[in-house]
């Protein structure tokens, strides 16, 4: 009796023991999820990345390419939206496109203003917070809407593009990342978009070229060749978007582990393979390959690859990175030069054109060999998940179209979408902002004038 005694004894106190170190709710808790502080960390940093890649890297890359007299105004475009769509995010964007699904088309208003965006795990399902989920969706939409400035650079009037930037995210692309991202329709019927190329991409491809033919061309646009201004600014640019695209890409895993490493390799060798492939094709038809094209067509293969970065395999990203040199060098030099359009910085060339072929390669070349998470696409058996990408393309260009056509539309009620003739020659950067990029003599005697100019104005209306 003792002996049994000791021996309940010994096993109350292992139980204890266990209670003491494994607290009876830790064991009622175990089902729920947990915040893993290494995602959370590999997640803090791709926002930075991202957010570095839209300042300095969009505003340098698209800064570089305009003239002289309009990089303040260009890179000032990539600054303000993103102000603007983080407001926005804040306040209504990010519950339109992740709160409670209504019909398939919307989020519903759960998260107004960030309520009820902690520091809880995200959905109940991921392991990183949900304020750092919504904040890695801000960064997002605003480099989104940055890309569209590159089409209508030079001409757009700065009113025109504030009002643009609040209303195009709420009309355009929250409804398209509900669609895609959020449990929407396009999520229930299987359509695979790692990281942006229909939500991103296309929509902000698509609405650049709308926007250029609504706007109208430059007015030199075929009298004059357009040159970069400063070739070694693009670059820089170009290079921080490469380096900002591993957290855009590998960020979109939304955890820290092999599916993020697998689209930081299939990221690089899609981008190196897009420079090679820009690079002899335009060594063969302009006789001497460009900085300017090579770069820019590893910018295509970063495109190419956003959608599939997660999905396919590497030998895929080269493929699916070589293609899209050719899409994207007849797009902007045949097509382009044959409808005579004027998108300014090739925002539909690249983006939208690259986004095309990346979300259709997606459909081709998906692989759950590597993601099990994903689904077969065309080549390993599944020619469905093909016809799913084509609805999304098709689903992004509509949206597109449509949405910036009514919303610039509307703008128009209220303000001039473009500015006059005599300002867009002057240069936006001394006839809006009155602040060269370069205090050149020229520009010195310009910018005299001007405040001359406005002085004698102000005093006739009695303001001095």
């Amino acid at each position: 009796m003792i002996h049994l005694f000791k021996k309940k004894g010994s096993l109350l106190a292992f139980v204890l023991g266990l209670m003491i170190i494994f607290p009876i709710n830790a064991f009622a808790a175990g089902n729920e999820p947990k915040i893993d502080t290494g995602d959370t960390t590999w997640i803090l940093i791709a926002t930075a990345l991202v957010l570095f890649m839209h300042v300095p890297g969009l505003a340098l890359f698209y800064g570089g390419l305009v003239s002289d007299r309009n990089v303040v105004s260009t890179t000032m475009h990539s600054f303000v939206s993103l102000l603007i769509v983080s407001v926005v995010w804040v306040l209504w964007g990010y519950s339109l496109s992740y709160g409670t699904d209504i019909g398939g088309f919307i989020g519903g208003l759960d998260y107004l203003g960030f309520n009820g965006v902690g520091a809880e795990a995200a959905f109940g399902t991921l392991t990183i917070p949900h304020n750092l989920f919504a904040m890695l969706q801000t960064v997002y939409a605003a480099i989104t809407v940055a890309i569209i400035s590159g089409g209508i650079a030079g001409r757009i009037s700065f009113s025109a593009w504030v009002a643009f930037a609040v209303l195009w995210p709420t009309i355009v692309y929250a409804p398209m990342a509900h669609w895609v991202w959020g449990g929407g329709w396009l999520f229930q019927l299987g359509e695979l978009d790692f990281a942006g190329g229909t939500v991103v991409h296309i929509l902000s491809g698509v609405s650049a070229l709308v926007a250029a033919l609504m706007i109208g061309p430059r007015q030199e646009h075929l009298s004059h060749e357009h040159r970069p201004h400063n070739i070694v600014l693009f670059l820089i640019g170009a290079a921080t978007l490469w380096f900002g695209w591993f957290g855009f890409n590998g960020g979109s895993a939304l955890a820290s582990g092999g599916i993020t490493s697998l689209a930081f390799v299939t990221t690089h060798v899609a981008g190196a393979a897009a420079g090679v492939g820009w690079l002899v094709i335009e060594w063969k038809f302009r006789k001497r390959p460009s900085l300017v094209g090579t770069a820019t067509g590893a910018i295509a293969g970063l495109v190419a690859v956003t959608p599939g970065a997660g999905y396919v395999t590497i030998p895929s990203a080269l493929v699916i990175g070589l293609i899209s040199a050719p899409v994207c060098y007849f797009s902007i030099n045949f097509l382009k030069a044959r409808l005579k359009y004027d998108d300014t910085l090739d925002a539909f060339g690249v983006h939208g054109m690259a986004g095309i072929w990346g979300a259709l390669a997606t459909g081709i070349f998906a692989t759950k060999e590597v993601n099990p998470a994903g689904k077969d696409g065309l080549l390993y058996g599944n020619p469905e998940q093909l016809l799913h990408q084509l609805t999304g393309v098709a689903a992004a260009v509509i949206l597109a179209i449509v949405g910036t056509f009514v919303i610039l539309k509307l703008i128009s009620l209220f303000t001039p979408l473009r500015v006059s003739k005599e300002e867009e020659l002057l240069g936006l950067d001394l006839s809006f902002h009155e602040e060269p990029a370069y205090y050149t003599t020229a520009q010195s005697v310009n910018l005299n004038k001007l405040s001359s100019i406005s002085e004698q104005g102000a005093s006739q209306r009695g303001v001095l």
